[in-house]
């Protein structure tokens, strides 16, 4: 049974719920809930967590539409999926904003030794760009 939701948990799908969860976390304005979504406890995003909240202070609303996330793939004891998204946000003063691109999500493998926090999926990276 563990090793069957373990196997559950690993799969591209599981990622891009990640990706999900997070754009539902901003949507709500719990941002210190996303920015732990990133790796490294929310370092990976590249800001304090303080800032990443600062980083949304002018935006009213967000959504994602999530593309059909890749293969898992591995290295070095991890396991990797890339999710593609549309992302459409509107600001406070109704500038409508879209970028397209992707999350790669990360999360340690199945190893003896490995804890449940390390074998979660989280956000490694994002590469987005605005789209028209």
């Amino acid at each position: 049974m563990l090793l069957a939701l373990a196997l559950a948990t690993a799969t591209p799908d599981a990622a891009a719920d990640v990706v999900r969860r997070y754009y539902a976390l901003l949507a709500a304005r719990n941002y210190a809930q996303a920015w732990r979504l990133w790796g490294d406890d929310g370092r990976a995003s590249g800001k304090p967590e303080a800032a990443f909240a600062r980083g949304f202070a002018r935006t009213a609303t967000t959504s994602v539409n999530i593309g059909r996330p890749g293969r898992v793939e591995g290295a070095a004891g991890s396991l990797y999926v890339t999710v593609p998204v549309t992302v459409s946000a509107r600001l406070l003063d109704g500038t409508r904003q879209h970028f397209t691109g992707s999350y790669t999500l990360r999360r340690v493998n199945d190893v003896p030794g490995s804890t449940a926090r390390q074998r979660r999926w989280h956000i490694a990276s994002a590469h987005l760009r605005p789209h028209a």
